[in-house]
């Protein structure tokens, strides 16, 4: 076993992480988070940060605003969780992700200290981060928030600009089962003096962003209220293009239904931006809108598979990101529908069930992470649900199923969960070898 491989498995099986396990990996507080940047020196503090909360779109919204300023020729950090299928796609510079020596070498140092205060494997991956991109010297860095925002480890950092993506329900035993506590929990990432833009926000949401804007003194800005694109059009193959009001038209490579609201708020965010400093040009955002998938290596966001029969896989995974998916399958032309669906055991699966198309033959099946809910607990609640289909043990195995049962003008979409499209990518990597 290579050194790397054995620092990995250290990291996995001596830390409680969240994604795997679920609320046990849950910390509160900052505490561990600022002794282990204290410990290596505040690295954090070293270079401008963008800090990215709220509950969907975030990953979108982080990788295309590291792809535009790459663009723009800044040295680019992107920390961003999780992994689909490499580790290290949590922490990039300018799209390479970090060397593995690296990630040996930083855990060999800070492994005795670490041990003393019990860090999660969130709050000590993300110091990794903020050490990575000192020592490389970054020019700026997109961090995105791992959980809620007030007491999420990431919020130690003094941002330069604090955006918040939307509010919906997702983690209530951790953030509260109302928006308002949700929107409580995430505005929490609003610092003194700090701008702040918010995507999204509805009548229950809105109050409790320009309070807590008013209380930190912080210029608020919502990004649905800026009228920044003119015209959204969805074009035939998936992309948008966006007719905007400081760019003129931009292409967008992403092409879920939710990427034109995750648009507004990019554009809110780089007009901010500018006012700190930073230069833009319409010919970076033109490039990194149309190409952030090859210049941060962003995948999972309503991503196609294969033609004939069409695979798409899209790790939305709440209410709010299912209700889009059904929306854009909704869209497509097909003989045959098929889902492949996982689902972990700390969601709401009911609800998020109830809102999948009905006319569809089911996949029902479970992610490889201890979280994952049970294939025939998920087939059980399928059929509570009135979704019929047969369970499967593993990702690869109800997808073979699928694509085995499908005729070339059939549609297979596979989610539900981000670590069944996680299985997906890695189990399709596996097969090319």
């Amino acid at each position: 076993m290579s050194k790397y491989q054995k620092t990995l498995d250290y990291l996995y099986s001596r830390l409680p992480m969240f994604q795997r396990v679920g609320g046990s990996a849950y910390k509160e507080g900052l505490d561990n988070s600022l002794s282990l940047c204290s410990h290596l020196g505040n690295p954090q503090d070293k270079y401008k940060i963008i800090h990215v909360g709220g509950t969907n779109g975030k990953g979108s919204v982080s990788n295309l605003l590291a792809a535009v300023l790459q663009a723009q020729g800044y040295k680019v950090g992107l920390y961003t969780s999780p992994h689909l299928i490499d580790f290290r796609e949590r922490i990039r510079i300018n799209g390479d992700m970090v060397p593995e020596g690296f990630v040996v070498k930083f855990i060999d140092d800070i492994k005795d200290y670490s041990e003393t205060i019990s860090p999660s494997f969130f709050e000590l991956t993300m110091a990794m981060a903020f050490e990575y991109f000192a020592q490389e010297k970054v020019d700026i860095a997109i961090i995105e928030v791992g959980l809620g925002g007030r007491l999420d480890s990431t919020n130690i950092v003094k941002p330069i600009l604090s955006v918040i993506t939307n509010i919906s329900k997702d983690h209530v035993q951790f953030l509260g089962d109302t928006l308002t506590k949700i929107a409580g929990e995430k505005a929490g990432i609003i610092k003194p003096d700090v701008p702040v833009v918010v995507g999204e926000t509805n009548d229950e949401t809105r109050q409790v962003f320009i309070e807590k804007a008013k209380e930190m003194n912080a210029p608020l800005y919502f990004a649905d209220q800026e009228n920044l694109i003119k015209k959204a059009t969805h074009m035939a193959g998936g992309r948008w293009l966006f007719d905007t009001t400081d760019y003129g038209l931009i292409d967008g490579e992403l092409s879920g239904l939710c990427q034109d609201q995750n648009a507004a708020t990019v554009f809110a965010a780089l007009r901010e931006l500018q006012t700190t400093g930073i230069n833009i040009t319409s010919s970076a955002v033109q490039k990194g809108f149309g190409q952030v998938c090859e210049i941060t290596g962003l995948r999972g966001r309503w991503e196609k598979i294969q033609e004939n029969p069409l695979v798409i896989c899209d790790t939305g995974h709440n209410e709010a990101g299912i209700a889009q998916i059904v929306q854009q399958i909704n869209e497509i032309k097909y003989n045959k529908l098929r889902m492949v669906i996982g689902m972990v055991n700390d969601k709401d699966v009911s609800k998020v069930l109830s809102l999948l198309p009905k006319n569809a033959t089911y996949y029902f099946t479970r992610a490889s992470i201890p979280r994952s809910l049970d294939e025939l607990a998920m087939q059980q609640a399928g059929f509570a649900a009135g979704l019929n289909g047969n369970s499967y043990h593993s990702v690869m195995e109800a997808y073979d199923c699928a694509l085995e049962d499908s005729s070339n003008d059939d549609f297979i979409f596979v989610g539900g969960s981000t670590f069944v499209v996680a299985d997906l990518l890695v189990g399709l990597q596996t097969d090319k070898k």
